[in-house]
């Protein structure tokens, strides 16, 4: 607790001098979203990028700015075909490989990172940039500020590092426009929500949103093969290969799809980077499970797994990646959809939609942010 103040009085202070403008702070012509959080650990930042992505990706031209965190380059990378995981990191590499079409850039200092994708030639069509992990970033000013919080460990009862898990003070989470606590149970009740909401007293001004994860059909790292329904891995013996801040809830919602138990688990740290001698036990572990057996493992795992040598052709074929999308809860995501898309079309640069502005032909459509989507906006 002693080292937990003296942490948490340096936060308060760099805080500080951003709010009497000593350090500053940047807005930008363009529309930004920010995505982040104030604890360590995954809180689903990933998940709700890519759902801002879905959602913008046919009507806008996103680009989306990392840190890139644990990557082997340095200063600013925008992220090619053939750019390899270890350049950008993988959950940047992740968002590139399922999103061809966007630009997924990383720099360190955002700013530098807007300034290069607003203005190099190749990517300076950019019509909405969305930061991804850059809530204590505060030398950019976000049009919208979005704070996640993990239902599983909720910040109104944590601490400040090194004693618990915040960032900074629980304070800061008033700098946010919306609130959205992530990774709920698809059981809350009426009940649950109304304490929830009263328990973050969060201000009037702030939009507090509920999502919970639905998981998709199981697909090969590697080859073509075909997809797998969880439906059908009732039966097998798994072993769920992870290398993320939170497995706990994975592994029980796997665990209910295997039906008897049969789950082995090996976790590594978050961003783990697999050795040769990770990659034999692996191996060793997989040699000893009874059939029919097969491996489970994360995107972002694949993302790291893809790049690695060692794996018998046994686990090449047998592994699959269990992606995941958000959901939101209590039937707001059409509410939360139309606060997205009317801030990128008040605020846009050069997009279809800033043109729109001026089109005198008003029209009506709403569409989900689940399929491909035309949008157009009324004339307000």
């Amino acid at each position: 607790m002693p080292f937990s103040w003296l942490y948490g009085l340096g936060v308060a202070i760099r805080n500080e001098l951003f709010e009497l403008n000593i350090l500053k702070t940047r807005s930008f012509d363009i529309p930004v979203i920010s995505v982040g959080n104030i604890t360590v650990g995954g809180s689903g930042k990933t998940p709700h990028v890519e759902y801002l992505i879905r959602l913008l990706k046919d009507s806008v031209k996103v680009a989306v700015l990392s840190r890139g965190y644990k990557r082997k380059s340095h200063g600013y990378v925008l992220a090619g075909s053939d750019t390899p995981m270890r350049e950008i990191g993988d959950e940047p590499y992740q968002m590139k490989m399922k999103y061809p079409d966007v630009y997924v850039a990383v720099d360190r200092k955002r700013c530098e990172g807007i300034d290069r994708l607003t203005t190099d030639e190749e990517t300076r069509n950019t019509d909405v940039i969305l930061l991804d992990d850059a809530f204590q970033h505060r030398y950019v000013k976000p049009g919208i500020n979005i704070l996640l919080v993990d239902y599983h460990r909720l910040i109104i009862y944590d601490k400040l590092l090194p004693a618990g898990r915040l960032r900074e003070p629980l304070s800061g989470k008033h700098r946010a426009d919306i609130v959205i606590i992530t990774k709920c149970p698809k059981s809350l009740n009426p009940i649950d929500y109304r304490v929830l909401s009263k328990a973050m007293e969060l201000y009037p001004f702030q939009q507090l949103y509920f999502t919970t994860l639905d998981y998709c059909d199981l697909e090969p790292v590697f080859g073509s093969g075909k997809k797998l329904p969880l439906t059908e891995i009732r039966g097998r013996n798994i072993l769920l290969l992870t290398g993320i801040a939170s497995p706990k809830h994975l592994q029980e919602d796997l665990n209910r799809h295997t039906g008897n138990n049969a789950l082995t688990t090996l976790s590594f740290p978050d961003h783990h980077a697999f050795t040769a001698k990770d990659i034999r036990r692996i191996n060793e572990t997989f040699a000893q499970m009874p059939s029919p057996k097969m491996i489970v493992t994360t995107e972002k795992d694949k993302a790291r797994l893809t790049d690695v040598e060692g794996l018998t052709p046994e686990i090449r074929e047998n592994i699959y990646a269990l992606p995941i999308k958000v959901r939101f809860m209590l039937d707001k995501e059409e509410t939360f959809n139309d606060k997205i898309l009317s801030y990128v079309q008040k605020n846009s640069r050069n997009s279809i939609l800033a043109k729109r502005k001026d089109d005198h032909k008003p029209k009506d459509s709403h569409h989900s942010g689940h399929r491909p989507r035309t949008i157009s906006f009324r004339d307000n």
